[in-house]
């Protein structure tokens, strides 16, 4: 296509843009489906300004992979003497996503200018000269000693961060981008209260673009079905609003537990754990609140692993006392300890009913979810629990509870948080607390 053409298109508002385009022919579509600068919206372009570090923190489906790929590209296709850092949580993901997914960069470039890909080296050629190199966010001493003019940083929200690995991988990416006259970084997430992302954050005004986004702003390329799914399902909850609206949820002043407390304690779980249990808080009733479901293990050490999230909502007796004998069965679980004061009875027999054959103890709570929750959150202060995983509805009513007795949030209850309190109670605080050896 002509430059003059080329103008003509990009002078024109994006609608009415976006329609001409529509309008051409599939040979024509082929042909200019590489001139990024005419189908992107706005804010999928790099800032203008003297900026060193783009931020795009966005829902999920709006189109950051491509917009930090787009970037790449036009870096690479720019400057030949370019050397540009890929970093994501791992070199798999790195490659499935970041080269050759289908916002990649092999997929976006035209096939006269794109890069070849040479995965024994974890490198990317272009025609022109310029490379780029891959690295994992989960190996920080790889980021030591390499220099680079530009990065790429994908889903940083999610780089694991135990023994602050995400955060080392970043420092060491920053130490080595000296090359070049304006050596600049681009980062891609859905936003998380992590270390990293709040330090990011934190970077001046003047060194730092931040776009951000939801999910919708790139309805026209994400199928009706799944919009509406997704909104319905999610709506205007907590996971709802940093998942799809791109929202950065902040942490409640006052409360037992803060993101950055439940990010630090992120850690795989051993597999030589001593004790399992499963803890349930019972709904009042089936059309009432979650039952609660939170298995959780033991380690030789005396350090406490939550693993897993088995509750269920709006669900019968019946229901939830299956959902909670598959939990014990699946982890192997040797007891179970749940909340009786809505029924004690009742809540064995429906129980036994599932056919858990496991010993259960009935617990009494004597005092609010809050009070009984108080000396867990010192056990996390401690270091003595660690998440096997993410669990963002059971962290979300965590991070609601307050000191004093009072919760935020989400839902009436924080039915998910109580059963969490009973399983560790059992584990760290009750009188069988000590690890034993598991005899095999």
């Amino acid at each position: 296509m002509h430059s003059e053409h080329l103008g003509i298109l990009l002078a024109m508002a994006p609608e009415h843009r976006h329609q001409v385009l529509r309008a051409l022919t599939e040979a024509e579509r082929e042909e200019l489906e590489t001139h990024w600068k005419l189908w992107a919206r706005p804010e999928q372009l790099a800032p203008e300004g003297n900026w060193r570090t783009w931020l795009i923190m966005a829902g999920r489906g709006f189109g950051k992979t491509r917009a930090g790929a787009e970037w790449v590209r036009s870096v690479a296709e720019r400057d030949p003497n370019a050397r540009i850092a890929l970093v994501g949580a791992s070199l798999p993901e790195v490659r499935a996503v970041m080269v050759e997914g289908e916002s990649g960069l092999l997929a976006i470039c035209p096939a006269r200018r794109r890069p070849v890909f040479e995965p024994s080296l974890r490198r990317l050629v272009w025609p022109n000269g310029a490379q780029a190199l891959l690295f994992s966010a989960a190996e920080p001493e790889s980021l030591r000693g390499p220099q680079h003019s530009h990065a790429w940083c994908d889903e940083i929200a999610k780089w694991d961060n135990a023994s602050e690995r995400a955060v080392r991988a970043y420092d060491n990416l920053i130490l080595g981008l000296r090359l070049g006259e304006r050596p600049q970084l681009t980062a891609t997430t859905t936003p998380r209260a992590v270390p990293l992302v709040t330090r990011l954050l934190a970077e001046p005004d003047e060194t730092l673009a931040i776009t951000r986004g939801r999910t919708e702003d790139n309805a026209a390329n994400l199928p009706p079905a799944f919009l509406s799914h997704v909104r319905r399902a999610y709506g205007q909850s907590q996971l709802g609003r940093q998942e799809l609206d791109g929202e950065l949820l902040a942490d409640i002043e006052g409360a037992l537990w803060n993101r950055a407390l439940l990010e630090a304690c992120r850690e795989a779980a051993p597999t030589d754990l001593v004790r399992v249990v499963v803890g349930i808080d019972p709904p009042a009733s089936a059309g009432g609140d979650a039952c609660g479901i939170v298995v959780a293990g033991l380690d030789s050490t005396g350090r406490a692993h939550v693993l897993a999230d088995a509750s269920v909502r709006q669900a019968s007796p019946e229901r939830w006392a299956r959902a909670a004998a598959s939990a014990a069965s699946a982890w192997q679980a040797e007891r179970v300890i749940a909340e009786a004061n809505q029924g004690g009875a009742m809540v064995a027999s429906v129980l036994r009913a599932a056919d858990l054959a496991l010993p259960l103890r009935l617990v009494h709570a004597s005092r609010g979810k809050v009070a009984r929750a108080e000396p867990v959150t010192a056990l996390y202060e401690a270091g003595r629990v660690r998440h096997a995983g993410t669990f963002p509805d059971l962290e979300d009513e965590m991070c609601g509870l307050l000191a004093g007795g009072t919760y935020q949030g989400p839902g009436r209850s924080p039915d998910r948080a109580d059963a969490l309190v009973w399983a560790l109670t059992e584990l760290l605080l009750g009188k069988s607390a000590q690890p034993r050896v598991r005899l095999a």
